[in-house]
Parts: C-alpha cells; structure tokens; sequence
C-alpha cells in the first residue's frame, strides 16, 4: 500500500514538472517570437536607412570622381574614430566572439561602423556593405538583449538575430540570412536553437527594406547547360579553381596585414599610405569599377557573361590593401565580385556559359571563404533561381571540401574537421 502511494506521488509530481516545463518551453516560444519581430524591425529599419546612406554616397562619388583622392584622409579619421570611441576594431569578428562569449560587441559600434563605411565608400575604397551591416545588426541585438536583461545565453541568440536581419535587409535573402549566423560562428556546428527567431528576424527585416525601396538582390543567369558528363567535368573544374581562388583571396588578406604590421606601425600613416597605393593603382589601371564592392563587376560578369581576365586578381589585392589598413566595409560582396569574375573568365576558356560560371563562381568563392555552404545553396537559389540547382550545389560542396580550412574571420571557430568526421574545437589559423 505504502509503495503504491510513492507511485502515485512520484507519478503526480512527474507529470506536474512535465507541465511547468512545457508551459515555460510555451513562454520561450512566445518571448522569441515577439524579440524575433522587433529584432526584425528595429535592425531592418537601421538597415535600411545604411542602404540608403551607402547608395547616396556612391551616387555622390560617381557625380564627383575627385573625392576618391580623399581617400588617406578618409583613412586617417576611420583610424581617429576607432582609437577615440571603440576598444578594438570591431568588424564581424567582434560579433562572432560575442556569440561565443569571448567578447562584447558594444552599441556604440554602431554608429561608429556606420560612418565609417559611408567614408570608405565615399573615398572609393575597395570594400563591401555586409560586414558592416553584421556588426550594426548584431550591436542592436546585443543592446537590446542587456536592456530587457536576457542572460548570457540567450543574448548570443539575440546577436545572431540582429545578424540575420541586417544580412536579410541589405540582400533581400531572407532564407541564406536566417541561415548564415547559424553556420557561420563555428565551422561543423549549427545552432538551431537560434533557428526560428533568426528566420523571424529575417523575414520581417527583409519586407521591412523591400516596403522601403531597398531592392533584393537577383541576377538573370544565360544559357545554363545541360547536364553532361561534359559539362559536370568542366563545372567540377571551375569549382575546384574557386575553391583555390578562395584560399588565394584569405591567404592576401592575411599577407597583407601581415606586411602592414611589420612595415607601418602607426595605423595612421598605414591608412594614408594605403590609401595613396589605391589611389595609385586605381589610376593607373584607369577604371573606376574597383571601386566600392563591386556590384558593376557583378552584375557584367553573371548577366552579359563578360569579364576581364585580371579583375578577380584586381579585386583581391584592391580588397586586401583597403580593408587591412583600417577601412571598414567588408569582404563578402568583394568575395562575390572575385568569384563571379573569375568564374566568368574560367568559362570562356573552358568553352561553357561563362554567365552561368560566374554564378557558380560566386557562390563557390563565398562557400570557400566563410566556410558556410548551406547559407551559398540558398544564396545561389535566392539570387539566381532554382534552375542549374544540381550544379550550384555541386560547386558549393566541391569548393567546401577544396578549400581547406580558410576563413575571412579569425574568430571563426573549426569544431569539425571538413574531412573526417573528428573533433577539432579550434580556430581557423
């Protein structure tokens, strides 16, 4: 009788903690889908309003071309701003070591990755917008987790969101933002936790720019091949030289900090004198489409099918000098440009559209560089369409395996090995 009764007791109190766990799984749901919304507005709308200040100043830069001789001087403040109001120089690393609790991306980065970008662009630095963007979104995300006072735990979540929406309201790719602060903090892990309140985010941030005139990013891509034995060979071979590409790209970025470091110490004479070699280069290449992120390249390279054979080796070193010397921006749209212009060239000699290369080359150099290959499928499908699919995911997981373990981010963590199924738990070097 007595054990009976210590069934009943324990079976009561059992059920009664399967209900308070459920009702409090039921509140987590609710808070997130409520801070997934706001998330969503509040960083869509910030978003938004850097879209518009970046396309102004371009648009200022283009009308006035003698500002790019501005562009030491514009070096020179984003390094003043930086030594007077920010502990470090921030960026996308900063972000991730917040999510991994080894950092604190502050609020005042915001407004200090802001202005600073809107000067880079402006000058005509060879820099991109989604770097920039990452850090905005995931300092509001950051704030906005210490005043409602989330704990630890749960902030790192609300800075992923804040990636999210700022990546879904720049691009319009609502599906590869929600997915990319998942993948892109630790390479084999995925944090699905962060699932659902980062694919809200996104979505509410990316309508939210499109109610406002920032328009999503979509490429029309000629001429996609058939599916051949001849076509797979030659595809598997521009794959396999985007992954290489990619290397090439984190491997310049990487020397040329390196070379910075040893040979100009003070950061303001390394902004100046990086500069002035832009400046150089530029001119005597006698083009202005180095310039910025790129987009032009882009758009010529996957839409006409036309690029110059040296203007992935342009992009990388214009990249490497602007972004290592203190100019702030990003390199993913840069990794874009290299790859759908590579990819375009790497056509034509092949003899295969080079349209059709130059998206897969962009997709390919950006699953290489970040290490990220299922946010570049869905890149690839929100960008360019889900014709050619089984060949852009050949080419994301060809450059995945290829590329080793590189990464534009140094705070990009390595968990699993790309090559055995083995524990790493260490940074990318």
């Amino acid at each position: 009788m007595e054990k009976n009764s210590v069934k009943q007791e324990n079976g009561g109190r059992v059920h009664k903690d399967g209900v308070n766990n459920h009702i409090q799984e039921i509140r987590l749901l609710g808070m997130w889908i409520l801070l997934g919304i706001a998330i969503g507005i509040v960083v869509g709308a910030a978003s938004t309003a850097f879209s518009w200040v970046l396309t102004a100043v371009t648009d200022f830069r283009a009308e006035h071309p003698e500002v790019f001789f501005l562009l030491p001087a514009a070096g020179a403040a984003i390094v003043f701003l930086y030594r007077k109001f920010a502990q470090n120089d921030g960026g996308t690393n900063q972000v991730l070591a917040t999510i991994q609790a080894r950092d604190d991306v502050l609020f005042r980065s915001a407004p200090l990755i802001f202005i600073s970008t809107a000067l880079t662009h402006l000058a005509g630095g060879s820099a991109g917008r989604e770097g920039a963007a990452i850090q905005l979104g995931g300092s509001i995300g950051n704030q906005i987790g210490k005043w409602i006072r989330l704990d630890d735990a749960d902030r790192h979540m609300i800075v992923m969101c804040g990636m999210s929406a700022a990546f879904a309201a720049l691009f319009g790719t609502p599906m590869a933002a929600a997915i990319f602060s998942l993948e892109v903090t630790s390479v084999g892990v995925m944090y699905y936790a962060a699932l659902m309140p980062c694919v809200i985010a996104s979505l509410v941030a990316s309508h939210l720019a499109g109610m406002l005139g920032v328009q999503a990013e979509a490429f029309r891509v000629m001429d996609i091949p058939e599916i051949t034995v001849l076509t797979c060979a030659k595809m598997l071979a521009v794959a396999i030289s985007c992954a290489a590409i990619s290397m090439v790209f984190c491997m310049a970025l990487q020397g040329v900090g390196k070379l910075y470091e040893k040979w100009l110490k003070n950061p303001y004479v390394r902004a100046a004198a990086a500069g002035c070699l832009v400046i150089v280069i530029t001119e005597a290449l006698q083009t202005d489409v180095y310039m910025g992120a790129g987009a032009g390249l882009i758009q010529k390279a996957v839409e006409q099918g036309q690029a110059d054979y040296f203007s992935f080796f342009w992009k990388i070193l214009l990249t490497a000098i602007t972004m290592k010397a203190g100019f702030k921006g990003g390199e993913i749209v840069p990794a874009f440009c290299v790859g759908a212009t590579f990819g375009c060239v790497a056509g034509q000699i092949l003899g295969i559209s080079p349209s059709f290369c130059a998206a897969a080359g962009m997709i390919s150099v950006f699953c290489g560089v970040t290490n990220c290959p299922i946010t570049s499928v869905l890149i690839a499908f929100e960008m360019f369409g889900f014709e050619g699919e089984t060949f852009y995911l050949a080419a994301v997981a060809v450059s995945y395996a290829f590329s080793g373990h590189y990464s534009l981010y140094k705070e990009q963590r390595i968990v699993y090995s790309k090559y055995k199924a083995v524990y790493v738990n260490d940074r990318t070097k």
